[in-house]
């Protein structure tokens, strides 16, 4: 049953391709950065606290952003708003690379956010309605779209940035463009829904106990994950292509566990233990980070390994927000997304502010202990998570035996 849902994973319509592949390109953003923090700093004579708002402006427009997703997209329709994002993010990608300063480059991220945040709540809720092969499988395709983006950026930022610092944005702007094409040619248009969302109505959402407490964990979660992935680099002291390398192999753990490793042990434990399982380990490797931070072997293998974790959580989480939620998909993305983000952007500043208050070591331990407070956060949820799982496990059953009664009929 397995392979045939694996199989049928990869037979979708065109339109959600090419979205799947603005997805990979889009997400390579969030990675492509990495390699070059340490050759920012030093090139443009900027502290590592300055340079880590590269994340901070980046990740907290996206955030705010997302409030007002549903409300753009509801008036304009899906189609028109994926396109909006891809060209504000083409505009902005290409425009930090052309600028000179540390300040302008941060204030660029920001404009890029801002249209990440129209692409990735959007993107979401098309691929999941576009797609075939269920609920589930829609979730997979996405979560492998953005494996591979986190596991093809840091490599093609280490590549472009051993060229210059400007290479990755110049980079992401012409991948970016190549994204926006074929979002515009394959994607047919997208019918507007059927009400106008408010802008409020994700923050409403946040009332629901259940996408609360997702939420809630998310932002524990991604504390620890951004300040990893913000200044992790620094202590490494590899070269842009080495860091590159370095991040690569995370994010080709990030691709498989999500794809492959993620549905395997909710199938055998369900979402909570599982969630439990790469949290904890997760925890366990960013205080490893913290208290041997001057061991590179250490440091290298830590944040390597630590891309299971992400790729378990990034599957999980999301379906579960999906599931647990009681409010349409776009809304309960865009909520999930402002509070996820939130902490993700506030991480490496704060980070920053440690590293110059005490040492670099504090920043991982504060990481690690974040995390455990996210498992905390979830054990709250364990019924609701459990309820969900029943919830997927009968539309996959429903899914499966519509299709097997109706293939004769659809078969070509």
């Amino acid at each position: 049953m397995s392979g045939a849902h694996g199989a049928g994973l990869f037979k979708q319509p065109k339109a959600v391709f090419a979205v799947a592949f603005a997805c990979v390109v889009s997400f390579m953003g969030i990675g492509l950065v990495d390699p070059i923090l340490p050759a920012l700093s030093e090139q443009l004579h900027a502290t590592p606290s300055q340079v880590s708002l590269l994340f901070t402006s980046y990740l907290v427009v996206t955030a705010v952003a997302m409030l007002g997703t549903g409300w753009v997209s509801s008036r304009i329709g899906p189609k028109w708003t994926l396109i909006a994002g891809l060209v504000l993010i083409v505009v902005f990608a290409a425009a930090a690379g052309s600028s000179d300063s540390i300040g302008g480059i941060v204030g660029f991220r920001a404009g890029w956010g801002l249209g990440n945040a129209l692409f990735i709540a959007t993107s979401l809720a098309v691929i999941v309605a576009s797609a075939t092969g269920g609920f589930a499988g829609a979730i997979v395709l996405y979560e492998a779209a953005l494996g591979l983006g986190i596991a093809a950026g840091p490599l093609v930022g280490g590549l472009l940035g051993n060229l210059s610092w400007r290479g990755p944005f110049f980079g992401v702007a012409v991948l970016m463009a190549v994204a926006l094409l074929a979002t515009i040619t394959l994607l047919d248009k997208t019918p507007r829904p059927a009400h106008k969302t408010s802008i409020a109505a994700p923050l409403l959402a946040l009332r629901h106990r259940s996408l609360l407490t997702m939420s809630l964990t998310a932002v524990f979660y991604n504390w620890g994950f951004f300040t990893m992935l913000g200044y992790a680099p620094y202590p490494m002291e590899l070269n842009a292509i080495q860091l590159g390398f370095v991040f690569f192999g995370w994010g080709l753990l990030v691709a498989f566990f999500a794809v492959v490793g993620a549905p395997q042990l909710q199938r055998r434990f369900g979402t909570a233990p599982s969630l439990y399982g790469a949290l904890g380990f997760f925890a366990l490797l960013l205080l490893l980070i913290g208290l041997f931070t001057g061991n590179r072997v250490l440091l290298i293998v830590c944040v390597v390994a630590s891309g299971i974790v992400v790729g378990i959580n990034n599957t999980l989480t999301t379906q579960a927000v999906m599931l647990v939620s009681p409010v349409e998909r776009p809304v309960a993305s865009a909520a999930y997304g402002f509070v996820r983000f939130i902490g993700g952007g506030l991480a490496p500043f704060v980070a920053g502010l440690m590293v110059d208050a005490w040492n670099i070591h504090v920043p991982f331990v504060v990481g690690a202990a974040a995390v455990v407070l996210g498992i905390a956060a979830l054990t709250t949820g364990h019924h609701m998570l459990r309820d969900a799982d029943a919830r997927m496990r009968a539309e996959q059953a429903q899914h499966t035996e519509t299709e097997s009664t109706g293939e004769p009929a659809g078969h070509h």
